[in-house]
């Protein structure tokens, strides 16, 4: 067990994500070193007050490493099994890992189409909520073995994300093998961590590698949108090398000189269902287009409604509290929102005056930087 100094955290409440490249050695098997170092890092957090959730990578490379099957398997089959296998290794180590912490930890597998209804997604967040009430700490992994091809998460990047928004953490760190974002390819030496990403800097993804890691689905692009998405709902999100040693309590603690990439959260606060409604773009069951005139009043300073007189067209076949996008004429997209009415009698109102909005302002979630 390592023993820390007193340190001066910034936030009390955060959620930690873990990549592959992190936890797994290059023949994809389980660093318990490495994984140890981690766990005793979340414990000296816990008990320096911080409710952290942490969402984790390792399933797949971990199962990778313990079958050898007979035949080929394709790639569906394949993650199936390994992920099945792997996240039993990966539970097991946690658990007993945290355990010498005097620490309790939960499982939680979920999917996609989990965070695709309200109801769903309330029933998830409870779940998560009771467990750190009552002092357990959950482990968050996509459900590799059952989730459909097509609606799994672009990677636990995207999960880290849902699940930070989801919780309401004050802060999302994103442990991958390298210090964050260069401002030039990371295997060059003229290229430098960019130290703060804030608002208004959007010329800071013209400088991500596309690259995905070896094990995991996802690359820094991906870890880059994620970050920028989640500080725009208030949000503070840190990318930063997990192989340092040391690195969540020196990346969280307040006089903190690391090398990482921080991306400042704008100051306006974001309700739960904007913030799940910002991140249901891929549930969305139809378009509604609006002119310029509407266009200008949502992305204006007051608060503005989707009303019909500024609708143009509907398209999309959705039922009454469907999500649906919200474009402009260019086809460029504005919001997303719940929809009051289903699509049939929308329709019927499209450029008419009436007392009830297509989606009332407190079910929008305009797209930030829209203009």
């Amino acid at each position: 067990m390592v023993l820390f100094l007193k340190i001066m955290l910034i936030y009390k409440r955060i959620a930690v994500k873990v990549g592959s490249n992190v936890l797994t050695r290059k023949d994809g098997t389980l660093n318990v070193t490495r994984m140890s170092a981690l766990v005793d890092q979340i414990a000296e957090l816990r008990r320096s007050g911080v409710a952290v959730a942490l969402i984790s990578s390792g399933a797949v490379a971990s199962g990778r490493s313990e079958i050898r099957p007979d035949r080929k398997l394709d790639a569906v089959s394949a993650r199936q099994l390994y992920s099945a296998v792997g996240q039993a290794k990966l539970i097991n180590r946690y658990y007993e890992l945290f355990r010498e912490h005097g620490v309790a930890c939960g499982q939680i597998l979920t999917m996609k189409e989990n965070f695709a209804t309200r109801r769903l997604y309330l029933n998830q967040k409870h779940c998560m909520e009771v467990m750190l009430d009552n002092g357990v700490l959950p482990i968050v992994n996509e459900n590799d073995a059952v989730s459909v091809t097509e609606l799994m998460f672009t990677d636990n990047d995207e999960l880290s994300g849902l699940i930070a928004a989801m919780m309401g953490m004050e802060a999302l760190v994103i442990l991958s093998n390298v210090d964050g974002v260069y401002d030039g390819d990371p295997s060059e030496p003229t290229s430098a961590v960019i130290r703060e990403i804030k608002d208004g800097s959007p010329e800071a993804q013209s400088f991500v590698a596309t690259e995905k890691s070896s094990f995991g689905r996802g690359g820094m692009l991906t870890k880059y949108n994620i970050a920028r998405k989640i500080a725009d709902e208030g949000i503070a999100v840190i990318i930063a090398n997990g192989l340092r040693e040391n690195i969540l309590i020196d990346v969280l603690s307040e006089d903190s000189a690391v090398v990482c990439t921080r991306f400042l959260p704008l100051p306006k606060p974001v309700s739960n269902i904007k913030k799940w409604i910002a991140h249901s773009e891929g549930f969305s069951k139809g378009e509604v287009y609006v002119n310029d005139g509407a266009r200008e009043a949502l992305l204006g300073t007051k608060a503005t409604s989707v009303l019909f007189v500024g609708v143009i067209r509907i398209e999309g076949d959705f039922e009454k509290d469907d999500i649906i996008r919200i474009l402009d004429l260019s086809g460029r997209q504005i919001g997303l929102g719940c929809a009051a009415f289903d699509s049939a009698e929308a329709l019927k109102r499209i450029g008419k005056r009436s007392d009830r909005p297509l989606v009332h302002y407190d079910y929008l979630n305009l797209v930030h930087n829209a203009r």
